[in-house]
């Protein structure tokens, strides 16, 4: 019988921490918007699952401020009377 070896190290225990614990990440470096996006996606597994353009960081906290302003204008516009 023959087996499969790999070359997967996972015997270092950060690599299977989230990535906001690892000693690499936690620098208090500044990080941008679709890194943050992308944290909070993954639940603070991965930072550059988004990818590393930050026009995805723009768009969706354009969208978040779009939704925002949205309920607002239907909160107090278009209420019934």
């Amino acid at each position: 019988m023959k087996l499969m070896r790999t070359n997967v190290g996972l015997t270092n225990p950060s690599l299977l921490n989230p990535v906001v614990f690892r000693s690499s990440f936690n620098h208090f470096e500044k990080i941008n918007a679709t890194q943050a996006w992308s944290l909070f996606f993954t639940g603070g597994k991965e930072d550059k699952a988004l990818g590393l353009s930050s026009t995805i960081g723009r768009f969706f906290n354009l969208s978040l401020i779009a939704i925002a302003i949205a309920s607002i204008f239907w909160t107090f516009c278009l209420r019934p009377f």
